[in-house]
């Protein structure tokens, strides 16, 4: 009897289940990742608000006034002396306003005059530093 060489096809199928069951593990591992690292993003970005936002309070003695506004969009591309505009931004507090790194939410800015405070409201797509669902900054910090 002649022995042939190379391998059966069940032998490849095996292989090929396990290279599509690792492949499959990858992908839903990375998906986790992507939703973390958009997460850090987005608290980055509120911090980041924030830090131009005391700025802006410590040169004009109170906070940009304004209805909610959707920070990042066209009409509210930079924080300048002003407040958020769309122009000015050469010589802004803050150049560019993030948007979110998603593209399906929005970070909104609420100016609350009877407290001269602020808040800017954002969605997280999982938990981060203890921090999930919607949060919102405050002069204060984030919180839940």
């Amino acid at each position: 009897m002649k022995q042939s060489k190379g391998f059966s096809l069940i032998e490849l199928l095996v292989v090929v289940a396990i290279i599509g069951l690792l492949a499959t593990l990858a992908v839903v591992a990375l998906n986790g990742a992507r939703i973390k690292a958009r997460d850090g993003k987005r608290l980055s970005d509120l911090k980041q608000i924030q830090t131009a936002l005391e700025l802006y309070q410590d040169e004009n003695n109170s906070y940009p006034a304004g209805a909610s506004a959707a920070l990042g969009g066209t009409n509210y591309a930079c924080l300048n002396a002003s407040g958020f505009a769309a122009v000015g931004c050469a010589n802004a507090l803050m150049g560019r306003v993030p948007t979110d790194p998603k593209n399906s939410g929005v970070y909104v800015y609420t100016y609350n005059a009877a407290s001269s405070t602020y808040s800017v409201t954002a969605n997280l797509e999982g938990t981060m530093e203890g921090l999930s669902g919607g949060i919102t900054l405050v002069p204060g910090g984030i919180q839940d």
